[in-house]
């Protein structure tokens, strides 16, 4: 897709699965299931799918995913295979090496979302993009720094202290243009300062829905995972986003869902469910 002077393509990073109850929260199985059938250990498919965005003399990449680095004992855990597909594979699809990237948006630092930001250089862990800035919120990195024991078991330190040791984090607050057309959204309900990218030209816009849309089966309202620190607050959130975005017609990307993509946003007598699906390959 173009947008402006971008370029605009999705690369999937992994396969993954986590359990369905808590990926839908208060939803019943019986509803969520029509969409997401979980396996025998009631886990849901899922993939970890990064944004990559070419343009201005920039090239950069929204999210790593999930992290070959992972223990065996996780990667059963939740069931991660990066061998089928995986971050440097897909980024070899465009021509593009790991140097080549400019700039990394972290929407946020759970192991899901930042994993592959680092890598395992015989013993020493370094940054995967050696030549690019990662941008992450002051307040989402201190938050993972000291997470609750609610959450702690989502950020791994390893995936992103090696940027402040390699000095190519960059710490930014709050909402603004971080590159000419490029917008950063907060967002608190998942997790502290959530940032999702909006790339926008006044007449086409996408936005990285992250882990506030994770899958297009989570674009109704109610649809709320239970990982969510604050059910409520991403309540209000979805509703302050799914309205401009069905007036305007916004492409949001999914980050996890396995099948969709990215999709416009249609009103039902429910609410919001999905409107025209869109393969940003």
């Amino acid at each position: 897709m173009k947008i402006g002077d971008y370029e605009i393509w999705t690369i999937e990073t992994s396969r993954f699965a986590l359990d369905g109850g808590a990926m839908f929260g208060v939803v019943p199985q019986s509803l969520w299931r029509k969409t997401n059938p979980p396996d025998e250990l009631n886990r849901i498919e899922m993939v970890t799918r990064s944004l990559l965005i070419v343009g201005g003399g920039k090239k950069i990449l929204v999210d790593t995913g999930n992290s070959p680095k992972m223990s065996q004992k996780l990667k059963d855990i939740y069931k991660i295979d990066t061998t089928s597909t995986n971050l440097i594979s897909s980024l070899q699809k465009y021509h593009i090496t790991p140097s080549e990237i400019t700039d990394v948006i972290l929407t946020h630092l759970h192991f899901d979302h930042a994993g592959g930001s680092t890598f395992d250089d015989a013993g020493i862990l370094k940054p995967t993009f050696p030549n690019a800035k990662y941008y992450v919120q002051k307040e989402q990195w201190n938050w993972a720094l000291n997470p609750t024991d609610r959450d702690k078991a989502s950020f791994f330190k390893e995936d992103f202290l090696p940027l402040k040791e390699f000095g190519v984090l960059e710490l930014v607050e709050g909402e603004f243009e971080l590159f000419p057309g490029i917008n950063l959204i907060l967002l608190n309900g998942h997790t502290a300062m959530q940032q999702i990218p909006k790339i926008s030209d006044g007449q086409n816009t996408v936005l990285f829905a992250a882990d506030l849309v994770p899958m297009s089966s989570h674009i109704p309202l109610p649809f709320i995972m239970g990982y969510d620190l604050q059910p409520l607050v991403t309540l209000e959130e979805k509703k302050k986003i799914m309205g401009p975005a069905y007036e305007e017609k916004w492409t949001l990307v999914f980050e996890h869902d396995p099948k969709v993509t990215a999709a416009t946003i249609a009103s039902n007598e429910k609410g919001f469910g999905v409107g025209e699906v869109i393969q940003l390959l």
